[in-house]
């Protein structure tokens, strides 16, 4: 798979696919760009789309960056923690600390220097993640009879969760960065689509069985975003 390294963007990865049209760019849930084209296209027609699209890039990842710019310290899920301290720019995890040494200049604007972060910020939240969730999960799914196949993790920017019709139940990491009561709700959601694959009056029975204050915690949640 060829990439592209970007001075402004970083490593850019390009597919190419038999079914493409047209070369096209998307950001990826975990904020690196995406380029997808034909199977005979060029290569400089894709330095060619990111020349030409720089702006829109730019406006881009600031929206899926959403408020969330790690530039102050800060709480990372449950037991890590953001840190800025003065330095040669650089990232680096020491324990339950993401240690961010910058400059008094440093432009935490900078997509590399977030990426970076993002990275870290991505690995500490998936290693809390991984030892919560399916626990939690289970022991919810065991105390109101729910039956699943298997638990999966995710980071995608989108969705907090989802359950599949074989019974998948997939995660977002960043539930580890929301109130505990908040997680539960989520967790109970999808649980409930085992039984309910819909948001049909049946579903939101079973949800309200289990979670009487499904609705306030449901309102709750949209002050959160699942974007990490």
């Amino acid at each position: 798979m060829p990439t592209i390294t970007d001075s402004e963007f970083g490593e850019i990865t390009v597919t190419r696919r038999a079914l493409a049209s047209r070369v096209s760019l998307r950001i990826a849930p975990n904020g690196r760009i995406r380029i997808t084209m034909p199977l005979h296209a060029p290569l400089a027609s894709a330095k060619l789309l990111i020349k030409r699209s720089r702006r829109s890039i730019q406006r881009l990842i600031t929206e899926q960056q959403g408020d969330f710019p790690y530039s102050t310290s800060q709480q990372i899920g449950k037991s890590h923690n953001l840190l800025v301290e003065q330095g040669e720019p650089a990232v680096k995890t020491v324990g339950t600390s993401i240690i961010i040494n910058a400059r008094d200049d440093q432009d935490f604007a900078d997509p590399i220097f977030q990426q970076s972060i993002r990275d870290h910020v991505v690995k500490a939240l998936r290693k809390e993640a991984k030892s919560y969730l399916p626990r939690r999960l289970k022991f919810l799914a065991e105390q109101h009879d729910f039956h699943y196949d298997k638990t999966r993790l995710t980071h995608s920017s989108s969705r907090w969760g989802s359950c599949s019709s074989n019974g998948t139940i997939s995660l977002n990491i960043a539930l580890m960065n929301i109130p505990f009561e908040l997680l539960d709700y989520v967790l109970i959601h999808e649980l409930c689509h085992t039984r309910q694959m819909n948001h049909s009056q049946a579903f939101w029975r079973e949800v309200a069985a289990i979670d009487p204050h499904y609705k306030r915690h449901r309102d709750a949640l949209k002050k959160y975003t699942p974007h990490v």
